[in-house]
């Protein structure tokens, strides 16, 4: 259920009812009544400013669960670069993306030690 997700993004990210409502913009007594299943049919409005303030996608509150874990993983990246990483998955072979994955993981630390 989306009260179930709002509660446990909110909670994640460290925000009390009080303080997501009003970043959010939205009224904290429907916000409640969200995360506690009285109501069940917030508006797109709402949903988008919720999605906002949480810094997920509007389809990421929306969506399954399996669905969900699927896109944290790419939260914050450019279309761009979650194309590029979804072709590689689906075209490379095994040996490629480990050795794809040490690379990266290489210039990772590379960047951090500088």
């Amino acid at each position: 259920m989306i009260g179930e997700r709002l509660r446990k993004l909110r909670q994640e990210r460290g925000y009390s009812l009080s303080e997501l409502a009003e970043r959010a913009g939205v009224s904290k007594s429907y916000l409640s009544y969200l995360e506690r299943d009285v109501k069940n049919n917030p508006s797109l409005q709402f949903i988008s400013k919720i999605a906002d303030t949480l810094n997920v996608s509007v389809e990421y509150l929306l969506a399954d669960e399996q669905k969900n874990g699927k896109e944290e993983k790419f939260q914050g990246l450019d279309q761009e670069w979650v194309d590029l990483i979804k072709k590689l998955n689906e075209e490379m072979s095994k040996a490629d993306l480990e050795e794809f994955r040490d690379f990266l993981a290489f210039k990772n630390w590379k960047t951090t030690k500088k």
